[in-house]
């Protein structure tokens, strides 16, 4: 992360030498995020941990802006420094958003579907990774290193289990993955159409497949969002890409397991290395996302194995991830 000398640096150098700095919330990274105020300007700073993600981040920024959607215009750049200076989208995020106004949830998720649909007609970058079976069950290792395991050959064999079900879903064309794709990631803008979503946190983008972004947008760890919008959008994106349905359900509820699970082992790490207790308050959430994804007689066997190796995140559970957390340790 870049000293405060380089960032009075590359602000100088910007024009923003002058402008009044106040932190902005983050995300479960280590990047740090300001708002910058210069008169009735104002701007976003982000801090990387290194070039690479500000290489990333405007990559992927400059190919969605070029398929015609809404991401943050770059104002500056240092990428050694690992420096970002972006256009700020406000404050009007898609969640707070739900959070006062919930009556307009179904329209909202449903434009969401909508981007989602009309991205698929934009080929992602050929050189991005693909998240194939075994790039899923790849990203499970760090499940049961975190979060508590019972059996560690029932994980083994459950993500082998993952891959070979995955495997079976009939011929799928990869689109634009933005991975972390969910109401806290979203701006809503006062622009037409699908560019009235803001686009945020897509630098880890890559090929997936279609169900991917949209069971991350519908089983959001962070909020709930109701079951009859989940089960209207799923709906709705498959009739607006004439999808075969039983694939689609299959591979939505598939990508749905992995991505809880990964989830699950990502909040446990954030708690017990990183010190930030704070994501273990969705950890129910998530379970449940895991539980309706298993009802699936299709994931049948894959629910014997999961149920074998990880417990439920009961309060007792959730406690003992708490102790073990290093900002709850005293002296």
């Amino acid at each position: 992360m870049a000293d405060e000398a380089k960032v009075h640096s590359f602000l100088a150098a910007a024009g923003w030498r002058e402008a009044a700095r106040s932190p902005l919330a983050g995300d479960a990274s280590a990047r740090s995020y300001e708002r910058l105020t210069r008169g009735a300007d104002r701007a976003v700073l982000m801090k990387a941990p290194n070039g690479s993600e500000i290489a990333r981040f405007t990559r992927i920024g400059d190919w969605l802006a070029e398929a015609g959607f809404s991401t943050p215009r770059v104002l500056a750049r240092d990428d050694a420094a690992g420096l970002l200076l972006l256009e700020d989208f406000g404050d009007a995020l898609a969640a707070r958003h739900l959070d006062a106004t919930p009556e307009d949830e179904a329209a909202l998720y449903a434009l969401i579907t909508e981007f989602l649909a009309e991205l698929r007609h934009h080929a992602p970058p050929a050189d991005l990774p693909l998240l194939d079976g075994s790039a899923l069950a790849e990203l499970l290792d760090l499940v049961p290193e975190f979060y508590p395991c019972t059996d560690r050959a029932a994980a083994d064999r459950l993500q082998q289990a993952i891959t070979r079900k995955f495997d079976t879903i009939p011929a799928w064309t990869p689109v634009l993955c933005l991975r972390d794709f969910h109401a806290e990631n979203i701006i809503l803008l006062d622009r037409p159409g699908l560019r009235r979503l803001g686009l945020l946190d897509y630098q880890d983008a890559l090929r997936a497949h279609p169900a991917y972004d949209l069971v991350s947008a519908l089983q959001d760890a962070r909020r709930d969002v109701s079951p009859q919008v989940e089960e209207a959008e799923v709906a709705h994106y498959c009739a607006l890409t004439e999808a075969d349905t039983g694939a689609f359900h299959l591979a939505y509820r598939l990508l749905g397991l992995q991505r809880a699970m990964r989830i699950l082992g990502i909040f446990a790490r954030l708690c017990v290395r990183d010190g930030k207790p704070q994501y273990l308050e969705f950890m129910p959430r998530v379970y449940d996302y895991i539980s309706r994804n298993l009802s699936s007689p299709a994931l049948a066997e894959l629910a014997e194995l999961f149920h074998a190796a990880y417990p439920a995140p009961d309060p007792n559970l959730i406690a003992d991830l708490r102790r073990k957390c290093p900002t709850s340790q005293t002296p």
